[in-house]
């Protein structure tokens, strides 16, 4: 069974259909293929001759959003693959208990599963299999730190960590339990702004940002109200657009939580302004009691490597919080939930190869519990080939290497290296936040064994064909 396009697009509208009895229309499955394909929303527009606001404004994130409420997670352009593909997992895996009647399977058989899997699996039956569930390990204390922060007034947190190391799951429980506590929230991406049309000047990115929020409040749009780019100008115009509007709606603080903040970088004209206005309404709150209310969450993959005015940034204030990768005992949590054994049998040859990286691990105890006859040893030794459970995984990221040269030169370097190497800061800063290396003081070395090794092969494979 392969997960593909049209795997995706069926277990889309399999959810689509049981939360809201419809299927997706045929522009929204227009802006899944092209997201798929990984085009951007102005291509998908002009290829289908709509306008790009008609499909980056209303199609993809009421796509997005329909998604986030169907699967039971948050989806968006940068994770509905990953999303789609878990459901799609999850379904096989009720359909093989269904078939197996494995539910009914006493307890005294799980000696015969455990032969299947040399001893280092306890197959059980877990109640807490639902589908579409998504398990979580709680990394304490960081999470308790993050929460009391959340109920200062006027706080600020950032949160840095590669894309799949759990940062998007720990922004979601830290939401949800300011919802708890009856706070508005707000959420979203700026990987969901078309670079083309709203990053271009200062005043388009804000007007965006402001119909965004207002958007994920359920308020009414009233920004041509509030604005003047001629007369107050744009940073104004929006501070006054949070103050006097959205902080004034209701008495309860509002969390607003900005992810991927690093896709700014590349554009000193948009996030100069932009990250100055957010350091200036966190200062705001230490003498406006409007302000208090506001609680900002700034979330990013990579280290800060642009130049902003010390006083003017948002990067050197408030609480700063790095997701670390799982530890062992966290790991062996994580296992237990998959119904595996808690074994150090079991997690330290994992860990050998993929360390404690949450998505890898998510992929290989998922795919262990949907082929029981599937052993670790051979899961691990397939892990780096392109017949391994990781090869989609792999491949995106080989695709996205050889599209940079300069990149893939630098982490050539680096996977050749037995030691730690020092690179280059803007390549260094890139093969970071897509999560391929990490940091050893100033010096970078692969993030894990299993990219190491497939890289180094297929890099070999490439010399010698040439």
């Amino acid at each position: 069974m392969t997960f593909n396009l049209d795997a995706a697009i069926n277990i889309a509208n399999q959810a689509v259909f049981t939360k809201f009895s419809r299927k997706l229309s045929d522009v929204e499955i227009i802006v899944l293929k092209g997201s798929w394909a990984r085009e951007e929303y102005d291509q998908i527009a002009a290829q289908h001759q709509y306008s790009t606001s008609y499909i980056s404004q209303d199609v993809a994130p009421k796509l997005w959003k329909l998604l986030t409420d169907s699967l039971g997670e948050k989806v968006r352009k940068s994770n509905f693959k990953e999303a789609l593909k878990r459901t799609w997992e999850q379904k096989y895996w009720d359909q093989q208990l269904m078939t197996t009647d494995y539910l009914s399977v006493p307890e005294t058989s799980t000696a015969n599963s455990q032969n299947h899997n040399s001893n280092l699996l306890e197959t059980v039956a877990p109640p807490y299999l639902v589908s579409g569930q998504e398990f979580y390990v709680s990394r304490s204390p960081l999470e308790s730190l993050c929460y009391e922060t959340l109920l200062q007034p006027g706080s600020l947190m950032r949160i840095k960590a590669p894309k799949l190391m759990g940062k998007t799951s720990l922004l979601e429980r830290l939401l949800m339990k300011a919802a708890q506590q009856g706070y508005r929230t707000v959420s979203f991406s700026l990987e969901m702004a078309d670079r083309k049309t709203h990053f271009t000047n200062l005043n388009k990115f804000l007007r965006w940002f402001c119909l965004n929020l207002s958007r994920e409040l359920r308020l009414p749009n009233h920004i041509d109200e509030y604005w003047d780019e001629e007369g107050i100008g744009a940073k104004v115009s929006c501070t006054t657009y949070l103050e006097e509007y959205l902080l004034t709606d209701a008495d309860s603080p509002l969390v607003l939580c900005l992810d991927d903040v690093d896709v700014l970088f590349p554009y000193p004209e948009v996030y100069e302004d932009f990250f100055g206005l957010l350091r200036s309404w966190y200062e705001k709150a230490r003498s406006r009691q409007n302000w208090k209310k506001l609680r900002l969450i700034i979330a990013h993959a990579t280290d800060v490597y642009i130049r902003l005015n010390i006083n003017q940034s948002p990067f050197n204030v408030g609480l700063p919080i790095e997701l670390p990768e799982l530890t062992k005992e966290e790991v062996q949590v994580f296992a237990a939930q998959y119904g595996l054994a808690k074994g150090v049998t079991f997690v330290e040859p994992l860990m050998q190869l993929v360390g404690g990286h949450p998505y890898l691990l998510q992929q290989a105890f998922s795919h262990l519990i949907s082929y029981p006859n599937i052993t670790l040893e051979k899961l691990l030794i397939e892990a780096t080939t392109d017949a391994g459970i990781y090869r989609h995984h792999l491949r995106e990221y080989w695709l996205s290497l050889q599209q940079e040269p300069k990149l893939l030169a630098a982490f050539q370097t680096v996977i050749a290296s037995s030691k730690p190497v020092q690179l280059e800061a803007l390549s260094a800063y890139q093969l970071q936040s897509m999560g391929l290396i990490k940091l050893v003081g100033n010096e970078v070395e692969p993030r894990c064994q299993l990219y190491r090794n497939y890289f180094n092969e297929i890099l070999r494979t490439q010399m010698n064909l040439n």
